[in-house]
């Protein structure tokens, strides 16, 4: 497969800028890949299409503010960074973006904040992820990182809204978010609301948690038209033994497993064994999937509307079937469905 097959007549108007009220509210398209069929229905009606004992699989992970807004040093010139990776506990270390990246140099200084209560050297400017900033703080670590998230705000992306809003806080993070470290949201997961929760639980469908810390190598544009070529960002994941034995007995039992987006998806093949079951793992992976590709982990998957030529949308394409998954691309696009992080959502049975 070449990335040229993966571009579709795209416009911004075609994005969701807000989520819908209720999280479950959100459209649900349905593809049958069996019959190709596809149905047109409402998130919260999901739970119609699993049984007692089918396994849903969420990713846990929690966004935190990784965006900062500062000066430079001596100029004043204003400066964005997005905090990337932590490197270094105690020696402050952080892998970081920095825009406009082109004016900054090894040892300039940066200050954030209101009155710039915390500042920041530049000390390495060549790595492939962007720069590694040591921040300035004497306090402790855990008054640092309190310090450092209160300047912060969420890391909505831009493509999104360009102004963050207060609410973006809550409405940009799932329900279960527990293990914090990812700079973007898993998406397919911001559908689930308390309430369907609790439907799923009186049913009696399963629910397992994995996490994996989504990065920003998600949304990088990939510039080689031969996709074997492309590397993604690594991100850090763990597959715990509870997940692994909880997965592996409903798929034991014949029971059906559902990968809650291309995270969850992403994890789960890269800790599943040549037997088609899961094993613990925790580490960093930066697997690539894309057609041609046998998936063996999950028997389902939901994932929202992805933008034309994005990883996502070849890992959704890989698992639905191309020709499948871009005509229902195009019917989405006639029927009005929202795209994007705060969009609709699919169901690949």
């Amino acid at each position: 497969m070449k990335l040229s097959q993966y571009g579709y007549e795209f416009s911004e108007d075609m994005i969701a800028k807000y989520p819908t009220v209720n999280r479950d509210d959100a459209r649900l398209m349905v593809l049958h890949r069996d019959t190709g069929e596809i149905e047109h229905r409402t998130f919260k009606d999901i739970i119609e299409y699993f049984d007692e004992k089918d396994m849903f699989v969420f990713n846990d992970t929690k966004v935190f503010p990784a965006r900062l807004k500062g000066c430079k040093e001596k100029t004043g010139a204003d400066i964005e960074i997005f905090l990337l990776r932590e490197l270094n506990r105690e020696l402050r270390l952080w892998d970081v973006l920095v825009d406009p990246a082109r004016k900054i140099r090894i040892g300039n200084k940066l200050f954030f904040g209101d009155d710039e209560l915390m500042g920041a050297e530049v000390i390495d400017n060549t790595t492939s992820r962007g720069r590694t900033l040591r921040f300035l703080f004497d306090g402790s670590y855990e008054e640092f990182k309190e310090a450092l998230y209160a300047m912060g705000e969420t890391p909505l992306p831009k493509w999104v809204r360009e102004t963050v809003e207060p609410e973006d806080e809550e409405w940009y993070q799932t329900i279960y978010a527990k293990h914090e470290g990812a700079v973007a949201a898993p998406t397919a997961g911001l559908h689930f609301s308390k309430h369907l929760m609790k439907r799923m639980e009186i049913k009696g469908i399963d629910s397992s948690f994995i996490t994996l810390h989504v990065g920003l190598g998600n949304f990088r544009t990939v510039d080689v038209e031969d996709l074997s070529k492309h590397k993604m960002d690594s991100e850090q994941f763990f597959v715990t033994e509870k997940a692994v034995e909880e997965i592996n007995t409903a798929k034991n039992n014949g029971h059906k497993v559902v990968a809650i987006g291309t995270t969850v998806m992403r994890a789960m093949e890269t800790a599943v064994t040549v037997g088609g079951k899961l094993k613990p793992m925790e580490g960093w992976t930066n697997k690539f999937i894309f057609h041609p590709y046998q998936f063996t982990a999950a028997d389902a998957m939901v994932s929202n509307f992805h933008l034309p030529y994005s990883t996502q949308l070849m890992m959704v394409a890989a698992f639905g079937g191309y020709d499948m998954v871009m005509d229902a691309y195009r019917i989405a696009k006639e029927e009005g469905y929202r795209f994007g992080t705060y969009g609709d959502a699919m169901l690949i049975l």
